[in-house]
Protein backbone atom coordinates (compact mmCIF):
# COMPACT_ATOMS: atom_id res chain seq x y z
CA UNK A 1 0.00 0.00 0.00
CA UNK A 2 1.23 3.44 -0.92
CA UNK A 3 0.96 6.44 1.37
CA UNK A 4 -0.11 8.54 -1.59
CA UNK A 5 -3.80 8.81 -2.34
CA UNK A 6 -4.77 7.38 -5.67
CA UNK A 7 -5.70 9.97 -8.26
CA UNK A 8 -9.39 10.38 -8.80
CA UNK A 9 -10.33 9.99 -12.39
CA UNK A 10 -13.49 11.73 -13.43
CA UNK A 11 -15.78 9.51 -15.44
CA UNK A 12 -18.65 11.36 -17.00
CA UNK A 13 -21.92 9.39 -16.96
CA UNK A 14 -23.00 8.09 -20.34
CA UNK A 15 -25.94 9.66 -22.11
CA UNK A 16 -27.50 9.91 -25.54
CA UNK A 17 -27.96 12.96 -27.71
CA UNK A 18 -30.30 12.68 -30.70
CA UNK A 19 -29.66 15.28 -33.41
CA UNK A 20 -32.82 15.40 -35.52
CA UNK A 21 -33.69 17.59 -38.45
CA UNK A 22 -34.28 17.55 -42.17
CA UNK A 23 -31.64 15.98 -44.40
CA UNK A 24 -28.81 18.52 -44.97
CA UNK A 25 -29.90 20.63 -41.98
CA UNK A 26 -26.47 20.38 -40.32
CA UNK A 27 -26.74 17.29 -38.11
CA UNK A 28 -23.45 15.68 -39.19
CA UNK A 29 -21.53 18.96 -38.96
CA UNK A 30 -22.78 19.55 -35.42
CA UNK A 31 -22.07 15.91 -34.47
CA UNK A 32 -18.48 16.37 -35.65
CA UNK A 33 -18.13 19.54 -33.52
CA UNK A 34 -19.82 17.92 -30.50
CA UNK A 35 -17.85 14.67 -30.32
CA UNK A 36 -14.48 16.17 -29.26
CA UNK A 37 -16.18 18.40 -26.68
CA UNK A 38 -17.74 15.31 -25.05
CA UNK A 39 -14.42 13.45 -25.24
CA UNK A 40 -12.74 16.37 -23.46
CA UNK A 41 -15.08 15.65 -20.50
CA UNK A 42 -13.77 12.09 -20.38
CA UNK A 43 -16.63 10.49 -22.31
CA UNK A 44 -16.17 7.60 -24.69
CA UNK A 45 -18.31 8.68 -27.64
CA UNK A 46 -19.87 6.80 -30.53
CA UNK A 47 -21.69 8.59 -33.35
CA UNK A 48 -24.49 6.48 -34.80
CA UNK A 49 -24.92 8.09 -38.20
CA UNK A 50 -28.07 6.77 -39.86
CA UNK A 51 -26.64 6.41 -43.38
CA UNK A 52 -23.68 4.35 -42.11
CA UNK A 53 -25.86 2.11 -39.91
CA UNK A 54 -28.47 1.77 -42.67
CA UNK A 55 -25.80 0.42 -45.07
CA UNK A 56 -25.35 -2.49 -42.64
CA UNK A 57 -28.97 -3.12 -41.63
CA UNK A 58 -30.70 -2.41 -44.95
CA UNK A 59 -28.04 -2.44 -47.71
CA UNK A 60 -30.69 -1.77 -50.38
CA UNK A 61 -33.06 0.51 -48.48
CA UNK A 62 -36.58 1.11 -49.66
CA UNK A 63 -37.34 3.69 -46.95
CA UNK A 64 -40.80 2.13 -46.61
CA UNK A 65 -42.77 2.82 -43.46
CA UNK A 66 -42.20 -0.73 -42.20
CA UNK A 67 -38.46 -0.60 -42.93
CA UNK A 68 -38.09 2.78 -41.21
CA UNK A 69 -39.98 1.53 -38.15
CA UNK A 70 -37.64 -1.47 -37.88
CA UNK A 71 -34.51 0.58 -38.59
CA UNK A 72 -35.20 3.22 -35.94
CA UNK A 73 -36.15 0.61 -33.31
CA UNK A 74 -32.84 -1.14 -34.02
CA UNK A 75 -30.94 2.16 -33.91
CA UNK A 76 -32.54 3.09 -30.57
CA UNK A 77 -31.73 -0.37 -29.18
CA UNK A 78 -28.08 -0.11 -30.31
CA UNK A 79 -27.76 3.30 -28.70
CA UNK A 80 -29.35 2.10 -25.46
CA UNK A 81 -26.94 -0.86 -25.25
CA UNK A 82 -23.94 1.41 -25.81
CA UNK A 83 -25.12 3.87 -23.14
CA UNK A 84 -25.73 0.96 -20.73
CA UNK A 85 -22.06 0.05 -21.19
CA UNK A 86 -20.79 3.56 -20.50
CA UNK A 87 -20.56 4.92 -24.04
CA UNK A 88 -22.08 8.31 -24.80
CA UNK A 89 -24.03 8.15 -28.06
CA UNK A 90 -24.70 10.87 -30.59
CA UNK A 91 -27.54 9.85 -32.90
CA UNK A 92 -27.04 11.65 -36.21
CA UNK A 93 -30.36 10.67 -37.74
CA UNK A 94 -33.39 12.45 -39.17
CA UNK A 95 -35.87 10.05 -37.52
CA UNK A 96 -38.90 11.46 -39.33
CA UNK A 97 -41.39 10.44 -36.62
CA UNK A 98 -41.40 11.64 -33.03
CA UNK A 99 -42.20 8.04 -32.05
CA UNK A 100 -38.73 6.93 -33.19
CA UNK A 101 -37.00 9.44 -30.91
CA UNK A 102 -39.48 8.75 -28.10
CA UNK A 103 -38.58 5.05 -28.35
CA UNK A 104 -34.91 5.91 -27.73
CA UNK A 105 -35.88 8.26 -24.87
CA UNK A 106 -37.86 5.45 -23.23
CA UNK A 107 -34.81 3.14 -23.36
CA UNK A 108 -32.11 5.64 -22.29
CA UNK A 109 -32.31 7.36 -18.88
CA UNK A 110 -30.14 10.37 -19.80
CA UNK A 111 -31.44 11.51 -23.18
CA UNK A 112 -31.19 14.87 -24.91
CA UNK A 113 -33.21 15.61 -28.03
CA UNK A 114 -31.76 18.35 -30.20
CA UNK A 115 -33.84 19.98 -32.93
CA UNK A 116 -31.54 21.02 -35.77
CA UNK A 117 -33.73 23.65 -37.38
CA UNK A 118 -33.27 24.62 -40.99
CA UNK A 119 -35.84 25.68 -43.59
CA UNK A 120 -36.38 23.21 -46.42
CA UNK A 121 -35.14 25.70 -49.04
CA UNK A 122 -31.79 26.08 -47.26
CA UNK A 123 -31.47 22.32 -46.71
CA UNK A 124 -32.00 21.84 -50.47
CA UNK A 125 -29.21 24.37 -51.17
CA UNK A 126 -26.85 22.62 -48.73
CA UNK A 127 -27.60 19.10 -49.98
CA UNK A 128 -24.20 17.72 -50.97
CA UNK A 129 -25.44 14.09 -50.94
CA UNK A 130 -28.01 14.73 -53.68
CA UNK A 131 -30.95 13.52 -51.59
CA UNK A 132 -33.31 16.31 -52.61
CA UNK A 133 -32.20 16.25 -56.25
CA UNK A 134 -33.06 12.53 -56.45
CA UNK A 135 -36.46 13.32 -54.94
CA UNK A 136 -37.07 16.22 -57.33
CA UNK A 137 -36.14 14.00 -60.31
CA UNK A 138 -38.59 11.34 -59.14
CA UNK A 139 -35.85 8.77 -58.42
CA UNK A 140 -37.21 8.44 -54.88
CA UNK A 141 -40.53 9.32 -53.29
CA UNK A 142 -39.59 9.25 -49.62
CA UNK A 143 -37.39 12.32 -48.99
CA UNK A 144 -38.26 13.80 -45.57
CA UNK A 145 -39.65 17.31 -45.85
CA UNK A 146 -40.05 17.00 -49.61
CA UNK A 147 -42.31 13.99 -50.21
CA UNK A 148 -42.45 12.38 -46.79
CA UNK A 149 -43.58 14.18 -43.62
CA UNK A 150 -41.03 15.13 -40.97
CA UNK A 151 -42.28 15.55 -37.40
CA UNK A 152 -40.06 18.07 -35.62
CA UNK A 153 -39.65 17.72 -31.85
CA UNK A 154 -42.31 19.42 -29.76
CA UNK A 155 -40.19 20.02 -26.64
CA UNK A 156 -36.54 19.33 -27.41
CA UNK A 157 -33.94 20.02 -24.75
CA UNK A 158 -32.04 22.15 -27.29
CA UNK A 159 -32.96 23.98 -30.49
CA UNK A 160 -30.16 24.92 -32.90
CA UNK A 161 -31.21 27.15 -35.81
CA UNK A 162 -28.48 26.55 -38.37
CA UNK A 163 -29.41 29.73 -40.25
CA UNK A 164 -28.12 31.71 -37.27
CA UNK A 165 -25.80 29.40 -35.34
CA UNK A 166 -22.54 27.87 -36.57
CA UNK A 167 -21.78 24.22 -35.76
CA UNK A 168 -19.30 24.94 -32.96
CA UNK A 169 -21.72 27.34 -31.24
CA UNK A 170 -24.49 24.74 -31.60
CA UNK A 171 -22.23 22.13 -30.01
CA UNK A 172 -21.54 24.51 -27.11
CA UNK A 173 -25.32 24.99 -26.63
CA UNK A 174 -25.72 21.21 -26.42
CA UNK A 175 -22.77 20.91 -24.03
CA UNK A 176 -24.44 23.30 -21.60
CA UNK A 177 -27.42 20.94 -21.37
CA UNK A 178 -25.08 17.94 -21.07
CA UNK A 179 -23.38 19.58 -18.10
CA UNK A 180 -26.72 20.54 -16.54
CA UNK A 181 -28.13 16.99 -16.63
CA UNK A 182 -24.96 15.19 -15.59
CA UNK A 183 -23.79 17.29 -12.66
Amino acid sequence: MSDHPSPITHHHPALAIWLTGLPASGKSTIAAALKPKLEALGCTVEVLESDAVRRLLTPTPTYSEQERDLFYRALAFMGARLVAHGVTVIFDATATKRAYRDCARSLIPKFIEVAIECPLELAIQRDYKGTYQRGQRGETSTVPGLQSPYEPPLNPEVRVDTRKVEADAGARMIMQVVKDITL
